[in-house]
């Protein structure tokens, strides 16, 4: 009987942090990696780990994986690579459901050309949202509705630029929801030190000129929330 599965190319921390949050949906995981020099230490995580290569005949996953029900993880760090391994993996799983990962935006729109099914943008000053958000239930239930429910929610960093206007305010003070219909999950400051929206240091914290707010909702949401703070 063939296994339903994740299977995640790319054995790095963003393939590592997928491994930990899918595994409620997953009892078995898969990690690609393509670099047999890379190693990185994850004892907490329950999943099988194999070298595999760009040029890899795709039949013995075909054989051993149900992959209309399993779902497929690009998180290569080279985004060329990526997008070849997007384009592979697309033109011999027709049905599959392919999430890829990018570091811009450019090459999202590559992605989807590539057969991705779903896109997600991760920026390099960003580089550990994805740790950071997975540590709060409702994050975790977010990401579940932009990987596996039909959703238009984003997944957005946006630079504040007009900090007079959460003057009198801590973040963790906002009701984002109710006054802008999205959702803040994280700050990443100008040192690139990052904190939970409810930590206790954003708790007493101000928001400044430069700060970045990821935060999750719909695009027309997430536009209008950033001509408000100027970003």
């Amino acid at each position: 009987m063939k296994s339903v599965s994740a299977l995640i190319f790319g054995f790095n921390e963003y393939g590592l942090e997928i491994a930990r949050n899918v595994n409620y949906k997953y009892k078995d995981i898969t990690i690609f990696n393509l670099d047999k020099s890379e190693f990185i230490y994850a004892g907490d995580i329950d999943y099988t780990l194999r070298i595999f290569d760009l040029s890899d005949d795709w039949e013995e996953i075909e054989e051993e994986f149900d992959m209309e029900k399993s779902i497929i993880f690009c998180a290569i760090r080279d985004e060329a690579k990526n997008i070849f391994l997007t384009i592979s993996l697309r033109s011999y799983f027709k049905d599959a459901t392919i999430i890829s990962l990018t570091n811009n935006k450019e090459d999202a729109n590559k992605l989807k050309m590539a057969g991705a099914s779903k896109v997600i943008p991760i920026v390099e000053t960003t580089a550990g949202i994805i740790t950071d958000m997975l540590k709060k239930p409702i994050a975790t239930e977010i990401l579940h509705n932009i990987l596996y429910e039909d959703s238009e929610l984003k997944i957005e960093q946006v630079k504040i630029e007009n900090a007079k206007y959460f003057e009198k305010e801590f973040p963790a003070d906002i009701n984002w929801s109710e006054r802008f219909g999205i959702l803040v999950l994280s700050i990443v400051h100008e040192d690139m030190s990052r904190e939970f929206i409810y930590s206790s240091k954003s708790k007493h914290t101000k928001l400044i000129d430069g700060d970045i707010l990821i935060a999750v909702g719909y695009d027309t949401d997430l536009k209008d929330f950033q001509k408000r703070i100027g970003g």
